[in-house]
């Protein structure tokens, strides 16, 4: 069967996932923004370790919440900064049952991320995981579930310009990352109701200090002189702050409450993107950060079409000869780099508060002092 199929089409998982490596923990920035705190929650974060999931822990323990990581590692610098470490594997279903005991919230940060690998490894850490998550709040009493989603859930290939909660889901998805995303956020959203509430946040393209993925891999292509432009360059896109995604993950949470704006229906759980409300056009954007930072900006040019071409290409080959790695370019990869994908924000500043606390301007001056210094 073909990896592109329906939403709630389920398999078996099979394999590992990586996890993000923790930085230096003299980084912690409390964030003066934060919720007025409900003082000493026990909040358990799973992938605490990791690039959001970390931001999401500084700002629970430096409000004074009891701060517990789920994690597969060791996190000695995390149990500096005050928070309890409890080693296991998303797909241990007895194990996140322990790790959910005594715990009034729960954010779900962790997953397997990427744009190519086994359809097994991404089922098994994000749909399979997420559903030990739902069962062992259940099993707990858990009170509210936050899930991390992304927007990629919907994307269909199309561009996204300024759309909002009410898109669907498209039929088909060209990578496992979204798919198995998809499926658990409607998990989450199914899951809600008097015993568990839960909403999922789609925070778009997150960014920052640490990131270990995003801009890191952006940058490492262009010193090699091999980024190509792809599309005709006028593309807008959302990015997010860190720091900003982590925050809109605390309000979200305080502020789900029975009879709420983000308390649904049973089986109906609220969905949000969340994002710097600045979309940016892409390609000036990054030849302008490239610039800056005294990198080679792309000389290549290709059509959208041409580019989808050579990752369907590329997709086979990795296919056929299992090839490791990733591809360096895949049918979805190219439609995000030449598509507007940018989102309407107005229901999370309704329902919760959300607001950036940051212009992109800030944050873009912000990037380049953290990666003009590596």
């Amino acid at each position: 069967m073909s990896r592109q199929q329906s939403v709630t089409d389920h398999r078996s998982p099979i394999t590992d996932y990586q996890q993000s490596p923790i930085p230096n923990p003299q980084s912690l920035i409390p964030n003066p923004q934060s919720p007025i705190p409900n003082p000493k929650s026990k909040i358990l974060v799973t992938g605490g370790g990791g690039f959001l999931g970390r931001y999401i822990v500084e700002q629970l323990l430096a409000r004074g919440d009891a701060v517990t990581v789920f994690a597969r590692g060791a996190y000695p610098e995390l149990e500096a900064l005050g928070a309890r470490v409890v080693r296991g594997d998303l797909r241990d279903a007895e194990a996140v049952k322990r790790a959910c005991a005594g715990m009034d919230v729960v954010f779900h940060v962790a997953a397997k991320a990427g744009m190519w690998g086994p359809w097994e490894e991404f089922y098994g850490v994000n749909v399979i995981g997420t559903q030990n998550v739902i069962a062992a709040c259940l099993a707990n009493g858990v009170r509210k579930l936050i899930n991390t989603s992304s927007p990629s859930v919907i994307f269909d290939g199309r561009p996204q310009e300024g759309v909002d909660e009410s898109y669907p889901y498209p039929a088909r998805y060209e990578s496992p990352y979204p798919h198995t995303k998809a499926i658990a956020e409607q998990a989450v959203t199914a899951a809600h109701g008097p015993e568990l509430l839960t909403v999922s946040l789609r925070p778009h393209l997150i960014i920052g200090p640490r990131d270990n993925h995003l801009l890191p891999g952006l940058l490492a292509r262009a010193k090699t002189g091999l980024l190509p432009q792809v599309g005709d360059g006028t593309n807008k896109v959302d990015l997010t702050d860190v720091e900003d995604a982590a925050r809109a993950h605390l309000l979200a949470a305080d502020a789900l409450q029975a009879g709420s704006p983000l308390d649904g229906p049973p089986g109906r759980g609220r969905v949000y993107f969340i994002s710097q409300d600045e979309p940016v056009t892409l390609w000036p954007w990054i030849r302008a950060l490239l610039r800056d930072l005294g990198l080679p900006e792309p000389r290549l040019r290709v059509s959208l079409g041409i580019a989808r071409a050579a990752g369907a290409l590329l997709e086979t080959l990795h296919t056929l000869l299992r090839l490791p790695g990733e591809p360096r370019l895949t049918r979805f990869i190219a439609s995000e780099l030449a598509q507007s994908h940018y989102y309407d924000i107005s229901a999370a500043k309704r329902d919760f508060g959300y607001a950036p606390q940051r212009s992109m301007a800030e944050v873009t001056e912000q990037l380049k002092a953290v990666y003009g210094r590596q």
